[in-house]
C-alpha cells in the first residue's frame, strides 16, 4: 500500500519591519507629548522645575503632576501606536496572533523611537542652556560652579549675607568652596568639625561678624542646607519613578494602539471591498 507523504504547511514568515508607518506614530507621540508638556508646565503641573521653591510643593501637587505625566504617555503613545497600525499594510497570510504581535511589535517600536526622540531633544535643549549661560566674551573669566550649588544656593546667600561691608576677593570662587562644604551635609556623617571652623572663618572674614556669630550662622544654614539637600533627593527620585512608571504604561498603551489601529484597518479594508461586490437580486 503506498502512503502518499503529508503536506506540511510552512509557518508564515513574518515581513520586515515597516519603518515608515513607524516614524509616522513616533514623530506624532512626541508632538502631542510636547504640547500637553507645555499645557503642564503652564498650568504648574510640570513634575520638575528650576525654582528652589519647587521642592516646597505639597504632596497633592505631586500626586496631580505625577498623574497627569501618566496620562500624556498613555495618550501620545496610544495615538502614535494608532497611527502605526491603521498605516500598516494589510496581510491576510498570517493568523489572529501572528497579525497581534505583528502590529503589536510595530507599536513598541513606535514607543522607543518617540522615547529615543525625546531624549535627544532633552540633552540638545540642556547643551543650549549650557552654552547659553557660558561668558559671551573669550576674555572674560571662567564661572566657577559646582554640581548641585543651586540646591543651596539661597543658604549660601544667607551664609554670606552682610549689612553694607563689600564682600572682598573672588565672590564665585568663595561661594563655590562653601557650596562644597555645605553639599556634604546630606551625607551620613554630615560636615566635619573642622570643615565647620573653616567656615565660620570664612564668614567671619567675608562679612565681619564675629567668630561666635558666624559659627551660630554656619550652625543655622547647615541645618537648613540638610534639609533642602534631602527634599531634592526625594523629588529626584520621585521623578525618576514617575517617570519609568508613565513610560512603561506608555509602552503598553502602543501596543494595544497600534492593534486597535491594524484593526479598524482591517475593518474598513473589509467594509469598502464589500460595497463594490456586487449584489443579487
Amino acid at each position: 500500500m503506498d502512503t502518499q507523504p503529508a503536506t506540511v504547511r510552512a509557518p508564515a514568515v513574518l515581513p520586515s519591519v515597516e519603518w515608515g508607518p513607524v516614524w509616522a506614530g513616533a514623530i506624532a507621540a512626541a508632538a502631542l507629548a510636547f504640547v500637553l508638556h507645555s499645557f503642564a508646565a503652564a498650568m504648574g503641573l510640570a513634575v520638575g522645575s528650576t525654582a528652589p521653591t519647587w521642592r516646597d510643593a505639597s504632596m497633592t501637587l505631586f500626586v496631580l503632576s505625577g498623574i497627569y505625566l501618566v496620562l500624556v504617555a498613555l495618550a501620545a503613545y496610544g495615538i502614535g501606536g494608532y497611527i502605526a497600525g491603521s498605516m500598516l499594510a494589510r496581510t491576510d497570510a498570517f493568523n489572529a496572533d501572528e497579525s497581534e504581535t505583528r502590529d503589536g511589535t510595530h507599536g513598541l517600536l513606535v514607543w522607543a523611537l518617540a522615547t529615543l526622540m525625546a531624549a535627544l531633544l532633552l540633552i540638545g535643549g540642556a547643551l543650549g542652556a549650557s552654552r547659553l549661560a557660558a561668558p559671551a566674551s573669550g576674555n572674560a573669566a571662567p564661572a566657577v560652579s559646582v554640581a548641585g550649588e543651586n540646591i543651596v544656593a539661597f543658604d549660601l546667600d544667607r551664609l554670606f549675607r552682610s549689612d553694607g561691608r563689600p564682600i572682598e576677593g573672588d565672590v564665585a570662587a568663595t561661594r563655590a568652596e562653601a557650596a562644597r562644604i555645605l553639599l556634604t551635609a546630606g551625607g551620613h556623617t554630615g560636615v566635619q568639625a573642622d570643615d565647620q571652623t573653616y567656615l565660620a572663618r570664612l564668614v567671619s572674614a567675608q562679612t565681619g561678624l564675629a567668630q561666635p556669630e558666624a559659627q551660630k550662622r554656619v550652625e543655622a544654614v547647615i541645618a537648613s542646607a540638610r534639609e533642602n539637600i534631602s527634599q531634592a533627593r526625594n523629588a529626584a527620585v520621585l521623578l525618576a519613578f514617575l517617570a519609568g512608571a508613565a513610560s512603561l504604561l506608555g509602552a503598553v498603551a502602543a501596543w494595544y494602539g497600534a492593534c486597535a489601529g491594524a484593526r479598524h484597518r482591517a475593518t474598513q479594508w473589509g467594509t469598502s471591498i464589500w460595497r463594490t461586490l456586487p449584489r443579487r437580486g
